[in-house]
């Protein structure tokens, strides 16, 4: 059996955050880089770079470009006992406080990047906040079926909540 984990990093957020993107659980690679979506293959910050038309080389970038977007970024689970990265295993799962991040932000709506991050998010979270989340496709390698363009329209949606 696989022993437990605790979230590593931090939420990035501040108190004019409109929006909140939760992934479910940092991978392997994000765990050891300190932050969110690492994984060379994760489309999250192409993703990110083509809906707002930014370059984000580098994780200050990213931060910055959050905070300029007034985009929360954070994840479902605090701890859990996980195998690698593959959400499949999530076992044991913990939420974060996410009503917290919330009521700590004028966010008012909330996006989930894939089933696992959405499930776990009105299960142990929803009852909580009472933000239905937005279940928006995974930009994760192993949803291989979905092109980047694809991701970008889908994820589109996002932008009405920014502001932009």
């Amino acid at each position: 059996m696989t022993e437990s984990i605790e979230h590593p990093f931090p939420p990035v957020y501040d108190s004019s955050s409109r929006i909140l993107i939760l992934g479910s659980f940092p991978s392997v690679r994000s765990r050891k880089e300190g932050f969110y979506y690492m994984h060379p293959r994760n489309r999250f910050w192409p993703l990110m770079e083509k809906l707002f038309d930014r370059t984000l080389p580098d994780i200050q970038s990213r931060i910055t470009f959050l905070h300029d977007e007034h985009i929360a970024l954070w994840d479902s689970v605090n701890r859990c006992r996980i195998e690698g990265s593959a959400d499949s295993t999530i076992e044991d799962a913990e939420p974060n406080d996410i009503a917290h991040l919330i009521a700590a932000s004028a966010v008012k709506a909330v996006f989930t990047n894939g089933t696992a991050a959405h499930d776990l998010y009105m299960k142990y979270i929803y009852p909580e906040t009472g933000i239905a989340a937005s279940k928006l496709p995974s930009t994760s390698p192993a949803n291989a079926s979905w092109s980047l363009e694809r991701l970008v329209k889908a994820w589109s949606v996002i932008l009405d909540d920014t502001e932009r």
